[in-house]
């Protein structure tokens, strides 16, 4: 095999346009050409000079310079890189000229912590469930929690058919919840919630394995510095 030839999957993530998982889902269903041919195929080699187009835009021939950012999400926002039909996080990034994506999840009706970036290598290292990075949310109920109910919320619950590990669940004030979590199945919380007999006011992201969203306003970004970008990578030492 030719040594100089890399997976197609591959070259997507070391350009910025999503996570290995990402870019073999982005290859499979058809969006991405080589020489003008449609590939679906993630394990496919390519050259490195090869005219490679995602949705018929033509990839950058190299890696752009890495870029993350933490960006606070304000409700009403959604982390789809179209919007579909509302305002996409990646809005405020468009001067970047940049290939970022958002790195995981947050609902349209969820705020707070939400990584932007370019750089597969760490965007692979963040949505994996192996490195099972910390998550901290701080979530607002209708009303103020029997113990009951707190013990049913860090109970192993049956999530969409997927029994999720107990999840640590403090009380932090009268209707106000801290959960931290190392899994993420989709709107976990309000479903736990909806389980035990809570409604979710709202709902925030508060930290990300060691990571503080802080005082920045919604709508507002910085970007990551090299040690937060080392401590994300080596997520036992921010524990």
């Amino acid at each position: 095999m030719d040594s100089s030839l890399e997976r197609l999957q591959n070259v997507l993530a070391q350009r910025g346009v999503a996570s290995r998982r990402g870019a073999a889902d982005i290859i499979r269903a058809g969006r991405v050409t080589v020489d003008g041919h449609p590939i679906t195929e993630p394990g496919y080699r390519v050259e490195a000079a090869a005219d490679i187009r995602v949705d018929g835009r033509t990839l950058p021939k190299f890696a752009e310079p890495h870029h993350t950012f933490l960006y606070h999400k304000p409700v009403g926002e959604v982390c789809s890189t179209d919007g579909q039909g509302a305002r996409s996080v990646l809005e405020a990034f468009r001067s970047f000229r940049l290939r970022l994506v958002p790195v995981g999840r947050l609902d349209k009706e969820s705020e707070g912590l939400l990584l932007i970036s370019n750089d597969g290598a760490l965007i692979q290292q963040l949505t994996h469930p192996r490195y099972a990075h910390h998550k901290i949310y701080e979530v607002e109920v209708h009303i103020d929690p029997t113990p009951q109910q707190l013990d049913l919320l860090r109970q192993p619950l049956v999530i969409e058919g997927y029994r999720i590990r107990p999840v640590p669940v403090k009380k932090l004030a009268p209707r106000l919840l801290q959960f931290t979590l190392s899994e993420g199945r989709h709107r976990q919380i309000r479903q736990m919630c909806d389980q035990a007999g809570l409604r979710v006011k709202r709902l925030r992201r508060v930290a990300l394995s060691g990571l503080r969203l802080g005082a920045l306003p919604p709508g507002r970004y910085r970007e990551l510095t090299p040690a937060e970008i080392a401590q994300l990578l080596n997520p036992k030492t921010s524990r």
